[in-house]
């Protein structure tokens, strides 16, 4: 019986704060969005540097994998386009403490672009489909959105320093595919825990009914 209560009680407080926040007025979702640009900032400076590429590894990409389902279809996408718009504009909180155009036309640039897709893509099917909040279909959404990070930042890599395909590979991709794939499972189980696993908006598969409780 108590382990029943417990359960019950954990699925009622993820089905309220996913309401909570899909009912949260405007002013107050653009409040949390510009919060979690600040925490991808913090995660930036979570980074460290591989002797043979100008392309840190940063904490960034754990927080914008996870702004999509805290935060939803859209405004997990203002958050990293508020990251990107504020830091573009001077405000100090790209990787090393730093801010300005230059971090956006520089190396990075693509990467930061590919946060504003990854986490509206991922926000979008969070909120759209209730399958998609299993372990399974939260994994997916991760691996896509990581893609999605790549994708962007190797092509503007490669524009910014003039390199071919197997260049830009070694350089902006392959090197960080085993810490990215660690984020996205750990962000996956974190997303699966906290998501529930009911209609809270009018899902296109309010339902559905997911085999295990928990993921």
């Amino acid at each position: 019986m108590e382990i029943t209560a417990f359960a019950n009680k954990y699925n009622n407080a993820r089905y309220n704060l996913f309401r909570w926040r899909y009912e949260l007025e405007a002013t107050h979702k653009f409040a949390l969005a510009l919060a979690f640009a600040g925490l991808t900032g913090l995660m930036a400076q979570v980074r460290f540097f591989l002797p043979f590429t100008p392309v840190p590894v940063t904490g960034q990409v754990f927080a914008v994998l996870l702004s999509g389902v805290l935060l939803g279809k859209w405004y997990g996408g203002y958050s990293q386009g508020l990251y990107a718009a504020l830091g573009g504009a001077g405000v100090p909180w790209f990787n090393g403490w730093t801010g300005g155009v230059s971090a956006l036309t520089g190396v990075t640039g693509g990467y930061i672009v590919g946060f504003i897709l990854a986490a509206t893509f991922i926000g979008w099917f969070t909120d759209r489909y209730v399958r998609a909040r299993t372990f399974q279909g939260m994994l997916a959404l991760m691996m896509a959105g990581v893609a999605i990070l790549y994708t962007f930042g190797a092509l503007h890599l490669s524009f910014v320093l003039g390199l071919g395909f197997e260049k830009t590979m070694v350089l902006g991709v392959l090197p960080f595919i085993p810490a990215d794939i660690f984020k996205a499972v750990v962000a996956a189980g974190i997303a699966s825990a906290i998501a529930p696993k009911v209609a809270y908006n009018g899902e296109v598969d309010k339902g559905y009914k997911p085999r295990k409780l928990i993921f």
